[in-house]
C-alpha cells in the first residue's frame, strides 16, 4: 500500500488556489509581502489547516511556524518539510507556496492512509524568505540556522522604518518558541524551479545537486543637495548619479561573465530628496552577482567592490558598503538526494539533476541538518512576476516524490 501511496491532487491544488485569493496583486499574481495584513491572513489559514490535520503548531521568535505530526518514537529528531508563504511585491501564486502546501498534503495523505512514521514529521513556513520588505532574503531561516544573530534579524527595518520584530508582534506572530538550537533529522524543500529547463525538457522533477554562489550588496551613497540650475557640474555631489553609475557597473559585470553563465543584477535604487529641482544627497543601491563557479562569483564580487571605489570618485560622492550577504556554496546531502532519486524511480517519474540559481531557505538549513531540494516546473521559467504559472499535472509528480522520500527518511 505504501508503494501505491499518492496525494489527493484535487485537495492539494484547492489549497494552492485558496492561497492565490489572499493578498492579490496584479492580475493573476500576489502581493503578499512579509508581515503585512495579507501575510497574517494567510498564516492564520495555514495554522488552521495544520491543526485540522492533527498537528501541534508552534511559532518561534522570528515568526517561523512549525506544525508537528507525532512519530511512533516522538523523542527522535523530526524530518522537516518547508518553504515560504510570503511573496514579492509583484509575485506569483506558486513561488514557495507550492512547497509549504505540498508538505501539508504529505501530512494529510499520511493521515488518510493511516500511515505512521517512526520519526515525527514537521512542516515549517519560514518568515520573510523573499526579503522584499526586510533585507536580506531568507533571514528567518538564517536565524534558525545560526547564520544571523537573532537580535540583528528582529531589528531589520523596512522602507517606512518599521521594525521586523515590532511587525511580528503587530500581526500576532512573535512566537514564544526558541529560534533554532534543536536537532533535526533532515530537511526537504519542494519549490518551483524558477528557471526554464524542466519546462523546456518536459521533465517533471528536478533533483537539486548544485547551487549558484551569490554575493549581495547594499551600498549607501552620500553627497550634497544643491540647486539643479546654477550649481556648477564640477561642484556637484549627486548621490543619485553615483548610485546609477553602480547600477550600470554591476550590469556590465554580468555581461562580462555572461558567456559562462554569470549573472549580475541592479535590483534597487532609492534616493532622497528624489525631487525635481534639487540634487539628491542620499541614495542607496542594492544588487548581487552570482555564478555556478564560486571562484568566478568571488571574482565578480571583487570587480563590484572596485566599481564602488571608481564610481564614488567619478561622482564625487562617498560610498559605503552597508550590508553584504552570501549564499550558494552549501552542499545538499547525498543520502537525502538518494531518497529522492529512489522515489522518482519507483514512481516512474521523469527526473533530472539540476542546479539551483535562486536562493532558498534550504541553503541555510543545510548548515545544520541533512538537506535536499526538489524542483517542479513553471511555465517558461517566469517567476517573481504575476504571470508565473505552474500546472497541477506537472506539480503533482514532484509532490508524490516528496511524499515517498519523506516517508522513507522518517522511517529510518
Amino acid at each position: 500500500m505504501r508503494n501505491l501511496l499518492q496525494i489527493d491532487a484535487k485537495r492539494y491544488w484547492s489549497t494552492v488556489e485558496r492561497s492565490g485569493e489572499i493578498g492579490v496583486g496584479r492580475p493573476g499574481g500576489l502581493q503578499r509581502v512579509a508581515l503585512t495584513d495579507s501575510d497574517r491572513e494567510m498564516r492564520d489559514l495555514f495554522v488552521q489547516w495544520c491543526r485540522e490535520a492533527g498537528c501541534a503548531v508552534t511559532v518561534d521568535g522570528v515568526g517561523n511556524i512549525f506544525a508537528r505530526r507525532k512519530g511512533e518514537h516522538d523523542d527522535l529528531p523530526p524530518v522537516v518539510i518547508g518553504s515560504h508563504l510570503d511573496t514579492q511585491v509583484n509575485g506569483g501564486k506558486y513561488d514557495g507556496i507550492v512547497g509549504v502546501l505540498a508538505g501539508l498534503e504529505v501530512i494529510r495523505t499520511f493521515n488518510d492512509a493511516g500511515v505512521p512514521t517512526r520519526r515525527p514529521v514537521e512542516l515549517v513556513c519560514w518568515t520573510n524568505e523573499e526579503g522584499a520588505r526586510f533585507a536580506p532574503p531568507m533571514i528567518a531561516s538564517g536565524a534558525f540556522a545560526g547564520v544571523y544573530p537573532l537580535a540583528w534579524v528582529l531589528a531589520r527595518t523596512d522602507d517606512d522604518g518599521k521594525v521586523l520584530g515590532e511587525e511580528l508582534k503587530r500581526i500576532g506572530y512573535a512566537g514564544p518558541a526558541p529560534v533554532g538550537g534543536r536537532k533535526l533529522d533532515a530537511y526537504f524543500e519542494l519549490h518551483i524551479e524558477q528557471g526554464p529547463e524542466l519546462d523546456a525538457k518536459g521533465v517533471d522533477v528536478g533533483i537539486v545537486t548544485d547551487t549558484y554562489k551569490s554575493h549581495g550588496f547594499i551600498v549607501d551613497v552620500r553627497g550634497e543637495t544643491a540647486h539643479t540650475g546654477p550649481w556648477p557640474m564640477d561642484k556637484r555631489r549627486n548621490a543619485l548619479v553615483g548610485a546609477a553609475m553602480l547600477a550600470v557597473a554591476i550590469n556590465e559585470i554580468g555581461w562580462r561573465h555572461h558567456g559562462t553563465g554569470g549573472k549580475a543584477t541592479a535590483a534597487r535604487l532609492v534616493a532622497w530628496p528624489n525631487k525635481p529641482g534639487i540634487i539628491s544627497d542620499y541614495a542607496q543601491f542594492t544588487g548581487d552577482v552570482r555564478h555556478a563557479d564560486p571562484a568566478v562569483a568571488g571574482k565578480m564580487a571583487e570587480e563590484f567592490k572596485a566599481a564602488v571605489q571608481d564610481c564614488a570618485t567619478r561622482a564625487n560622492v562617498a560610498m559605503t558598503v552597508a550590508s553584504t550577504w552570501t549564499f550558494g556554496d552549501e552542499k545538499f546531502d547525498p543520502d537525502c538526494i538518494g531518497l529522492i532519486r529512489e522515489a522518482a524511480k519507483n514512481l516512474s517519474v521523469g527526473a533530472m539533476d539540476i542546479a539551483s540559481q535562486a536562493g532558498h531557505d534550504a541553503y541555510h538549513l543545510s548548515k545544520v541538518t541533512p538537506t535536499a531540494m526538489i524542483f517542479t516546473p513553471c511555465r517558461e521559467g517566469i517567476t517573481h512576476n504575476n504571470n508565473e504559472h505552474a500546472e497541477l499535472a506537472r506539480t503533482v509528480p514532484g509532490v508524490n516524490v516528496l511524499l515517498h522520500a519523506v516517508l522513507a527518511r522518517a522511517n529510518r
